[in-house]
């Protein structure tokens, strides 16, 4: 069917006449008849009929003109939705992120970006390092959002949005609690460890591999941060975690913690996509919240 002169049938219907679809189609009058009558034609039913100085719509148009009339309400949905789609309002955004973004950081970013993009559906999945790499690469995925050392990844483009410590920590009224020691000193504390695959484990026997020093025996391993923190807030052990995670705690006397001499390393927080793909308007903008979102946290 020819849908230009449907919808000039159409128009036809709606507005009464042959004149005014013209003038408001901004076509001659000779070519919106001629369009009538070619659709007739290929349908092979009598659309319109004179009747006196006007015309009147046939049964057979009316018919035609209701079925238009829902085609065409359709086509202004889909034409919105379009618009809605790629500027960034709708669809569907698939995070991954891992422990310490996906507790500390997310909720935060998330709240303000589902405040300026409420039709976008939000699916987040949080997962270990390895985890989270894979997630990007088996397309489950679209951003990750990543805590920890990196090592390049083929396939995956890395931006870092900010950087914080990694400290040791102790339970309150510890021997070690603000004090200056040694690695080896530090390994000999039972510590709160996360899952293998988690970047922070990775990093914290790496450093003893570095500094040839026996690395900690694990007394409790858990696979998110919230547990190993509260762990040691209840007088257990000593974990390596991110200054993010645990500083309020430090900071109202809840645990302490311990400067252990050549350790001082630092935590990029990074966004994650993969290379050379467009990432879909959803995505590009919860990109650039969350780019502003980081700017703030580096300067605090």
């Amino acid at each position: 069917m020819n849908l230009h002169a449907l919808k000039i049938f159409h128009t036809i219907s709606e507005k009464g006449g042959v004149t005014r679809a013209a003038e408001e189609l901004r076509i001659s009058q000779p070519a919106v008849t001629a369009q009538v009558r070619n659709l007739e034609k290929e349908l092979g039913i009598q659309l319109l009929a004179p009747k006196g100085r006007g015309i009147l719509v046939t049964d057979a148009g009316q018919m035609l003109a209701s079925h238009a009339k829902r085609l065409f309400a359709l086509e202004r949905e889909l034409d919105e939705a379009v618009r809605e789609y790629k500027a960034g309002f709708s669809g569907i955004l698939r995070i991954v992120a891992t422990y310490l973004p996906a507790n500390l950081l997310l909720p935060e970013w998330l709240a303000l970006y589902k405040q300026e993009h409420p039709s976008v559906e939000v699916v987040l999945n949080t997962a270990n390092s390895r985890e989270a790499v894979e997630g990007l690469l088996q397309y489950d995925a679209e951003v990750a959002v990543y805590g920890g050392g990196w090592e390049e990844q083929p396939g995956i483009e890395w931006e870092q949005l900010l950087e914080d410590e990694l400290w040791f920590i102790v339970p309150k009224n510890h021997p070690y609690g603000g004090k200056e020691i040694t690695l080896a000193e530090m390994m000999k504390v039972p510590f709160i460890l996360r899952e293998e695959g988690s970047s922070t484990r990775e990093r914290l026997f790496s450093l003893c591999r570095a500094l040839n020093v026996s690395p900690p025996k694990v007394g409790l391993q858990f696979n998110g941060v919230n547990e190993m923190v509260r762990a040691v807030i209840a007088g257990y052990g000593a974990i390596f975690i991110s200054s993010l995670a645990v500083r309020d705690n430090v900071e109202r006397g809840e645990v302490e913690r311990v400067m252990v001499n050549g350790t001082s390393l630092l935590n990029p927080i990074a966004v994650c996509t993969r290379k050379q793909e467009a990432l879909s308007p959803a995505a590009a903008a919860f990109l650039s919240l969350v780019r502003e979102q980081a700017k703030g946290w580096a300067r605090n």
